[in-house]
């Protein structure tokens, strides 16, 4: 792929959109990051240019798109937190839903029509499937959920009026640290199970606990999919590849198939950092269910999707270095 071949990357210095930039880059194409920097970082746009803004200035995006000769976009900017959602429902409907129509607007305007987009497993709520297939979509719990199926059904017509193609990622639990440690996972406030844990073990967390422990588990904790960031950015360059290839889209899970429990996580990370995880025991949080894991086959067939770096060792190991490095122990 020739470098001048420029992708459109909303949201592309937070977490997931920068270790897709490095996959696009090192795929061989040119990644033009727009981002608001409300929650991303300007020291993770390191593979192209960064245009500070917001993706509902419409006629901004518009002519970044236009300028840039982008060929597709991959779309990362949103708000992610679950219970802020719930408290504060307006603010992912305007920010989440609104954005994206003021990007499709964009994009129809500048004549671009190819679209990747960031999706989540919280569009299937409390699924009660092991494993879950895409076929089980559309009865999330939460604001979040709910704003990202809103975009999801959004994408279908658009696809269907306008011809405007998207593939929807729909990623279980993102995690993990790019392998040299030169980005990761660190928010403020930060709500995922591995880096808290591991900020509890540096100081930066006073208050890590498990929430619930009795849950029908082998050990009575909740069991998730984790797939390593870096095989989620993987994926994205196959969607693309799929998109500039003529694919229509699609929506596709992107997980292992198999799943860790709390009580395993926190043990791979007690093993990496050799001390011990100070933590408490809570009671279960509400809309929590006990197993939540990808029937990713789909994205095996369709996208030639695998992963290879998201066994729970590697996960853990990336991003304790990446903690280390980035966030030392106080």
């Amino acid at each position: 792929m020739a470098r001048d071949v420029a992708i459109l990357v909303t949201g592309g210095a937070g977490y997931i959109g920068a270790h897709c930039c490095k996959a696009l880059s090192e795929a061989g194409y040119l990644p033009v990051c727009v981002d608001d920097l409300s929650t991303g970082s300007r020291d993770f746009v390191k593979w192209g240019p960064l245009i500070v803004g917001t993706i509902r200035d419409t006629a901004r995006v518009a002519e970044t798109i236009r300028s840039n000769h982008i060929a597709a976009v991959m779309h990362f900017a949103a708000f992610s937190q679950v219970g802020e959602s719930v408290a504060d429902p307006q603010k992912y409907y305007l920010n989440n839903v609104g954005g994206t129509l003021s990007l499709l607007a964009a994009m129809r305007e500048a004549g671009c029509s190819r679209l990747v987009f960031s999706s989540t497993g919280a569009v299937y709520g409390n699924a009660g499937r092991d494993p879950i297939s895409e076929d089980a979509a559309g009865a999330p719990v939460n604001p979040y959920g709910v704003s990202k199926w809103m975009i999801e059904q959004m994408l279908t017509d658009f696809r269907a009026a306008y011809q405007l193609n998207s593939i929807c990622l729909r990623y279980f639990n993102a995690s993990g640290a790019e392998r040299s440690a030169s980005i990761g996972e660190f928010r403020d406030p930060e709500t995922h199970l591995i880096p808290r844990a591991m900020m509890a073990l540096q100081g930066h967390v006073e208050d890590f606990a498990i929430f619930g422990d009795d849950y029908e588990t082998p050990d009575g904790t909740a069991v998730r999919d984790y797939i390593h960031v870096e095989d989620l950015a993987a994926a994205h360059i196959l969607a693309l590849d799929a998109l500039l290839n003529g694919s229509v889209g699609g929506c596709f899970n992107l997980g292992t198939g198999s799943g860790y429990s709390v009580r395993e996580v926190i043990a791979a990370v007690e093993a990496a950092a050799g001390r011990k995880v100070p933590l408490s025991v809570k009671p279960r949080r509400i809309g929590d269910p006990p197993i939540l894991v990808a029937d990713p086959s789909s994205a095996q067939t369709s996208l030639g999707f695998r992963p290879v770096v998201s066994d729970l060792a590697t996960i853990v190991a990336s991003a304790w270095a990446w903690h280390q490095k980035a966030h030392p122990r106080r």
